[in-house]
């Protein structure tokens, strides 16, 4: 990007997010050739080194269900994810020590300009885009003490993979529909659509803009639909060379198996 363009934009991803709508218009302009040559499997993360990674919990009813929550009327509960957890589309994940390690579909919001106090209407217009995620979760961590450890729970290096890359909102047909969903060893988990959150993405997001100001590149995860191992009777958790492959229609695919 920092050659092809004559140095306009810099060639570190982070910096870019900055300068969406200005890229968007520059891109307009080249050839894509060089796009037709891309093999999602072998791109990094597209956010690497996110500032923020505000995640959303119980944001679809018949998810809080299976959890055995009641759905949330207010705000839905927040947390963070470390960005030390962020990994790419594909590749290997390491298992921690317990054996109840969840998958978690999610749609992931990318911010393209600072929010603060943002009206629902207005969010779309700040975001660099969409991309699909997966909140792993080691139950074990996330429910141990007197009060759930979330953060850490959901934190272990490539917990939080994303990608393959982040598609702007003209991209999509509906932002505010997208079917979901994952598999493990080639059996559908989980299927949803973003239609069914509790509190869409431009709410979510502006209520989150209510207290915290996010930056270009931060990311927020936007909740995740039914069918988490820890609500299947008996509970079902990921082993060793299980491969969990992820979606979301109009983004693409994830792939990563776990050792």
């Amino acid at each position: 990007m920092e050659s092809a363009s004559g140095r306009r934009f810099p060639a570190d991803p982070m910096a870019m997010y900055a300068h969406v709508a200005e890229i968007r218009e520059w891109l307009a302009t080249c050839s894509a050739t060089a796009a037709e040559t891309i093999r999602p499997e072998e791109l990094d993360p597209p956010v690497p080194k996110p500032g923020t990674i505000v995640a959303i919990g119980l944001n679809y009813a018949e998810h809080a269900a299976e959890a055995r929550f009641d759905a949330p009327t207010e705000l839905p509960p927040v947390f963070a994810k470390f960005p030390s957890s962020i990994t790419g589309a594909y590749g290997e994940i390491a298992l921690p020590e317990g054996g109840t390690t969840d998958w978690e579909v999610e749609a992931v919001a990318v911010v393209g300009t600072p929010m603060h106090d943002v009206a629902p209407e207005d969010v779309f217009d700040h975001l660099a885009g969409l991309t699909i995620g997966q909140d792993i979760s080691d139950r074990s961590r996330q429910f141990s003490g007197p009060a759930p450890q979330f953060g850490l729970a959901k934190s272990y290096p490539g917990f939080s993979p994303i990608g393959p890359w982040v598609v702007t909102l003209d991209e999509l047909d509906d932002p505010n529909d997208l079917r979901l969903g994952c598999s493990v060893d080639g059996e559908l988990v989980q299927e949803g659509t973003t239609a069914k959150l509790l509190f869409s993405i431009p709410r979510s997001l502006s209520e989150l803009s209510k207290v915290l100001t996010l930056q270009p590149g931060d990311l927020v995860f936007t909740g995740t639909p039914d069918g988490v191992g820890m609500g299947m009777n008996p509970p079902r958790y990921l082993t060793s060379g299980q491969v969990l492959e992820t979606w979301i229609e109009g983004i693409g695919r994830m792939r990563h198996v776990f050792r």
